[in-house]
C-alpha cells in the first residue's frame, strides 16, 4: 500500500512538473501505435481496438468472431490459421494485427459467394469427403485457394507442393489431395 502511494505521488508530481507536455512525449514515443485500426476482412471495413504485439489469429477469432480460423500450435508450424492477405497465403499467429492495415485480408468465412455458393475447393471438399475431423480443413483450403491463384491447373504433385506447408493430425493426406484437385 505504501509502495502505491508513493507512485501515485510521484506520478501526480510529474505531470504538474510537466503539465501538458507529458501526453505529448507519450503519445510519439519510438514504438507506439495506434490501437483503433481499420481492417479490410472479406471486403468489409471492420473497426477494430489491438494490441501492438496481438497478432492477426487473435484478433480474427477474439475480437472480430470469425473462428474458422484456427489457432493450432501458434507458432507457425502447423498452417490451421492460414488466410490469405493480399491473395497470398500467411499464417495469420505469425502476423501483427498492426502489419495488415491496408492489405485485403480473407478468411474462411469470407470465401463463399454471397448467395452461399461455395467455392469451388470448398465444394470439392464436400464432395469428396477429403477430412476427417476437418480442425485443419479452413487453413488447408486457404492455403489452396491462395496457390490456385498462382498455379490454376497444377498437378497433384505440385498442389502437394504448393500446400505443404500445412500439416493433418489425421494423416489424411491422400483424401486432402484428391478433394482439392477435383
Amino acid at each position: 500500500m505504501i509502495k502505491g502511494v508513493i507512485a501515485a505521488g510521484a506520478v501526480s508530481s510529474a505531470s504538474y512538473l510537466f503539465r501538458g507536455t507529458i501526453q505529448h512525449v507519450f503519445a510519439s514515443a519510438p514504438g507506439s501505435v495506434e490501437r483503433l485500426i481499420t481492417l479490410n476482412v472479406n471486403g468489409q471495413q471492420r473497426p477494430v481496438d489491438v494490441m501492438k504485439q496481438e497478432t492477426l489469429a487473435m484478433t480474427l477469432r477474439y475480437k472480430l468472431g470469425l473462428t474458422g480460423t484456427k489457432i493450432g500450435c501458434d507458432r507457425s508450424e502447423c498452417g490451421a490459421c492460414t488466410v490469405l492477405i493480399d491473395d497470398v497465403p500467411h499464417y495469420s499467429c505469425s502476423i501483427l494485427t498492426h502489419s495488415t492495415r491496408g492489405k485485403k485480408i480473407q478468411t474462411i468465412e469470407g470465401l463463399a459467394a454471397a448467395d452461399g455458393t461455395l467455392h469451388p475447393v470448398q465444394q470439392g471438399v464436400v464432395e469428396e469427403q477429403g477430412f476427417q475431423c476437418a480442425f485443419c480443413m479452413s487453413g488447408y483450403i486457404m492455403a489452396t485457394v491462395g496457390f490456385l491463384k498462382v498455379n490454376p491447373n497444377p498437378t497433384r504433385a505440385e498442389l502437394a507442393h504448393g500446400i505443404s506447408g500445412n500439416l493433418c493430425r489425421c494423416q489424411d493426406y491422400e483424401k486432402i489431395l484428391t478433394a482439392f484437385m477435383r
